[in-house]
């Protein structure tokens, strides 16, 4: 079930905003890829523009190579960040509907139906009305709604908001199993340490502009090199003070993190802790993606 999904050159202005600015990328199949950027970055009308909900200056977005229309949205499946829900519906009885929305029979789609519902642990609630649930089963119910129909492509803006850590770890779960059967996986969240744990890349954008993307690997690995080193018996870390080609960033309870420049070797780093005494710790550290991120937008 391999497919690309491609934005190219994606442009688009509301008065005197630049809503997105140029924006280029692409999304593969069988990893889930998230997407990242602050509130106003231009997430949102990104995803609605792959379903046609806002309208383009210029560019476009294709799927395996063709301009994405009604036949291809058919085949995708979209979670908005606010409720795509009618609040009135019986929850089993709206998945089933927006299923056969999709193109299923009648029979299809209640089976599907329940499978996710079931999944996604919610079958409990199928004869419930959507407004009675809580944020976390709604969000539930709107994962469903959009994997019911089996789409070769998801795209979900904010899936994991307001979720308590079952919840998170259920869709969370869910995600990656999608990607691994070869589905394209789109997602938007605020909470990087999540999108760390769950993504294979990341695309990270800001006024509507690419500022960075990559394999989370790549981006954790990237920029300067970093230390963690812990000398027994110095809790201040004044061993690593004044070693040139090396900034000290942080010294917590006798833990020093080191940031070195390109010309430095780290063996020399590794000969001045040994001469202060005996060492505990010597790792070469990953960045964090919230770093990554907050470089990235230069905030």
């Amino acid at each position: 079930m391999a497919g690309l999904l491609e934005f190219d050159g994606l442009s688009r202005r509301f008065g005197t905003v630049t809503a997105l600015d140029d924006l280029s990328f692409s999304v593969p199949s069988g990893q889930v890829v998230g997407f990242l950027g602050p509130n106003g970055a231009g997430k949102t009308t990104t995803m609605r523009a792959v379903f046609g909900l806002t309208d383009l200056d210029a560019g476009s977005v294709r799927w395996n190579g063709m301009p994405v229309g009604a036949t291809q949205r058919r085949r995708f499946g979209y979670m908005p960040e606010e409720r795509g829900l009618y609040p009135n519906m019986l929850v089993a009885e709206e998945v089933e509907y927006l299923g056969r929305l999709h193109g299923m029979d009648r029979s299809s789609a209640a089976t599907a139906t329940k499978q996710w519902l079931e999944r996604l642990d919610v079958a409990d609630r199928a004869t419930s009305k959507v407004e009675a649930l809580s944020h976390g089963n709604q969000q539930r119910v709107q994962l469903a709604a959009a994997l019911v129909h089996d789409p070769e492509m998801l795209v979900l803006d904010e899936p994991l908001a307001g979720l308590d850590p079952t919840g998170i770890d259920a869709i969370g779960e869910v995600l990656v199993e999608q990607a691994h059967a070869g589905r394209c996986v789109l997602f938007s969240s605020h909470q990087l340490d999540l999108v760390e744990n769950l993504c294979g890349s990341v695309v990270i954008i800001d006024h509507g502009r690419l500022v960075a993307r990559g394999t989370v690997d790549e981006l954790a690995t990237s920029g300067p090199r970093r230390l963690a080193v812990r000398v027994e018996g110095d809790r201040q870390g004044t061993w690593a003070q004044g070693i040139p080609g090396v900034t000290v960033s942080e010294v917590d309870g006798g833990e020093v993190r080191l940031v070195l420049d390109d010309a430095t070797d780290s063996d020399v780093v590794l000969e001045a802790a040994r001469s202060a005494g005996r060492v505990t710790e010597f790792v070469i550290e990953r960045r964090r993606l919230s770093e990554v991120f907050r470089e990235a937008v230069g905030r």
